[in-house]
């Protein structure tokens, strides 16, 4: 069974070239790469995209993530499994993923942990880093691609 709907890269090649410049970006060094992997496991998790949540899982794995680090991805506010900077990354990932309430979803007071520990750089590497995941989900969840199947045998 493959996934429901054709190959994007097929039908819109440009995206191939954009998708590659905006991984170069991310890859900076800014943030670290653990963290952008913490991130779209987290995104993926609250968006209920197995498919994203596999591919992190494995990619936290295959980094040399504990599995009770990686457990500790969906309820990373309660213990103490991350570093404060890991911390603020997963808390502003929340913010934008999670609906809120009648407030803002990003709150002065997650922006304002966040900016502890990134800087200006880092803030706008992880801003990215969350709206390529927003990018990579729509993909995820409305091609429904199969959870541990390579990319390239992935589209039907």
């Amino acid at each position: 069974m493959g996934s429901r709907m054709g190959n994007p890269l097929a039908q819109v090649p440009e995206l191939a070239e954009a998708g590659g410049a905006l991984l170069k970006a991310l890859g900076n060094g800014a943030v670290a790469p653990v963290t952008i992997n913490l991130v779209n496991l987290r995104a993926g998790q609250i968006a209920g995209s197995t498919y994203a949540t596999v591919r992190f899982t494995t990619a936290l794995r295959e980094s040399g993530e504990s599995d009770a680090r990686i457990a500790a991805v969906a309820t990373w506010w309660d213990g103490d499994a991350f570093t404060e900077s890991e911390r603020a990354a997963l808390a502003l990932t929340e913010a934008v993923f999670q609906p809120g309430g009648a407030d803002e979803r990003v709150s002065d007071d997650v922006y304002a942990d966040a900016v502890k520990h990134y800087d200006a750089k880092g803030m706008a590497t992880l801003s990215a880093v969350i709206g390529q995941a927003a990018y990579s989900l729509a993909f995820a969840l409305i091609g429904k691609p199969v959870p541990g199947v390579p990319m390239a045998e992935q589209w039907t």
